[in-house]
């Protein structure tokens, strides 16, 4: 078995898909523990990931900013290539990213082997059997080279201490002795989104219930989430905090490693909060199961209607092909309520006032 001391990973996706890299990370550790390893993710979402034991240098990648020409896409993997290592596996699929590990030189460079391209850019390439696996179990296929082949180990997200503690403070100044949901409204993906009026009948019922309720959205999302308060029927309440835009995507990680229960759209910080094993109800409506990118573990629930219209793609288009987005307005807050009601609270209440 060959012996490797730097090792670079490249999963420049969006912040879901390099928390699926973890299990990928741990097992790279595990077998090479000496190693060196280099986590290259996509620029605003490294801070997550710099807890994470198996890492030495999480490295972002700007895509959509100073490198995101094709030219300086092959001169960085040069500058790669000069600084020893000798072992690259690249999770991400795009030409920018066979070009840059093409460039890189280094001796022995695992990837898929789709699109066509990256038989040209890789040592070695692996089928990623989309149709039959699902995400993590895929990129367990470019360790099957290395004669890494047990099962994938459970995705574990590590939160600083200093960052776990300012969750802890928060609680203590916040939440009591309350049960608290977090809702996250936002994605990338508009049809991903639940109706604005749906969540903020969730922060009605869950507040009147007596739980405490934070919403959570990013910088580019405030908007929808000062609507889902506005639209709530809590006016004034202390039960009922946005954070919008307010905390860190580390500090947006440890809070949701607290919450008795989350309810989110298919999005980034959904896979934050199942790899901590945080009850979640997670909303799907154009992506379904098969395609490999389900919360995992006892704790979550997916919340979803079927319809033969489903999936519409990938990602979810920016709009319904059928202009009615069916998939999400026919799962309704009562149905939803259901689901959510029995993680956020573990003793019996008064459902009276509903």
């Amino acid at each position: 078995m060959s012996e490797y001391t730097k090792i670079g990973v490249w999963q420049t996706a969006f912040l879901g898909d390099a928390v699926l890299t973890l299990p990928l990370l741990h097992a790279l550790k595990t077998r090479y523990p000496k190693a060196e390893i280099h986590f290259f993710v996509r620029s605003g979402v490294e801070s997550v990931f710099t807890a994470q034991p198996e890492i030495t240098r999480v490295r972002p990648f700007a895509k959509r900013g100073a490198q995101k020409s094709l030219s300086s896409a092959v001169r960085y993997g040069w500058e790669l290539g000069r600084e020893g290592f000798d072992l690259w596996i690249s999770a991400h699929k795009s030409f920018r990213s066979a070009l840059i590990s093409g460039a890189t030189g280094i001796n022995r460079r695992i990837g898929y082997d789709q699109p066509w391209f990256n038989t040209l850019a890789y040592t070695e390439t692996v089928s990623r059997r989309f149709a039959d696996l699902e995400e993590i179990e895929r990129l367990f296929q470019l360790l099957k080279p290395l004669g890494i082949d047990a099962p994938a180990p459970k995705a574990s997200l590590s939160i600083s201490d200093e960052t776990r503690q300012d969750a802890e403070q928060f609680w203590r100044a916040h939440c009591g002795n309350r049960p608290v949901l977090g809702l996250h409204p936002g994605s990338t993906w508009p049809t991903k989104c639940w109706p604005v009026e749906y969540f903020s009948e969730i922060v009605t019922r869950a507040a009147r219930a007596g739980a405490q309720v934070l919403i959570f959205a990013g910088p580019d999302e405030r908007d929808v989430a000062a609507q889902v308060q506005a639209g709530a029927e809590v006016e004034g309440s202390v039960n009922v905090l946005n954070l919008g835009g307010e905390l860190t995507l580390p500090q947006l990680a440890a809070y949701l490693g607290k919450l008795n229960a989350y309810l989110t759209n298919d999005s980034g910080p959904m896979h934050l909060a199942w790899a901590q094993d945080t009850p979640l109800v997670a909303l799907f409506g154009p992506t379904v199961r098969e395609l490999g990118f389900f919360p995992r573990g006892d704790n979550s629930t997916v919340a979803e209607i079927p319809l033969e219209c489903r999936p519409c793609g990938l990602h979810g288009p920016r709009r319904c092909p059928l202009n009615h987005h069916d998939c999400m307005r026919r799962l309704t807050p009562d149905m939803v309520w259901e689901m959510l009601r029995r993680k956020l609270f573990t003793e019996p209440f008064d459902q009276s006032v509903f």
